[in-house]
């Protein structure tokens, strides 16, 4: 029980409750972002170096082999090519790229946000003089009009 106990109140702490609610908004702001750049920033990047789709990009590492026939027999099975998709991996990098950049952006903001708060205290009320300070200004003022 003791074990069950403790990973509850392990599991419960507010620090892991916002790290699993910042992991399931980062994945999901990380597809938003990997198709901004797929579909809005990478076809114009495409067509201004010659109409190239990145993730088309490969090196062929070794030809595609038909298979072979004898009649209506199927005596070697057809093998696929072997492709080196670099055009998937620079697509990639743009990708985390664009997503490290806008977490920065978004950090920053953040933490601008958060000094702010930090500045701005409320200025505390004067605390409230204690008995023997009101006696003694007492007396003060009652001394300054006898004079």
């Amino acid at each position: 029980m003791k074990f069950i106990e403790d990973f509850k109140a392990f599991a419960l702490k507010g620090n892991v409750v916002d790290m699993a609610v910042g992991v399931i908004i980062g994945g999901a702001f990380g597809k938003i972002v990997s198709s901004v750049v797929a579909n809005v920033i990478m076809p114009p990047i495409g067509l201004l170096v010659g109409g190239v789709d990145f993730t088309k990009l490969s090196i062929t590492l070794k030809e595609a082999v038909p298979a072979v026939m004898d009649g209506d027999v199927e005596v070697e099975a057809a093998k696929d090519a072997v492709l080196l998709n670099y055009g998937q991996f620079l697509q990639d990098v743009f990708d985390f790229l664009i997503i490290a950049f806008c977490i920065f952006l978004m950090v920053k903001f953040i933490t601008k946000l958060t000094k702010k708060k930090e500045e701005e205290p409320a200025p505390a009320p004067d605390p409230e003089p204690s008995a023997e300070e009101k006696l003694l200004t007492e007396i003060r003022d009652l001394l300054k009009e006898k004079k």
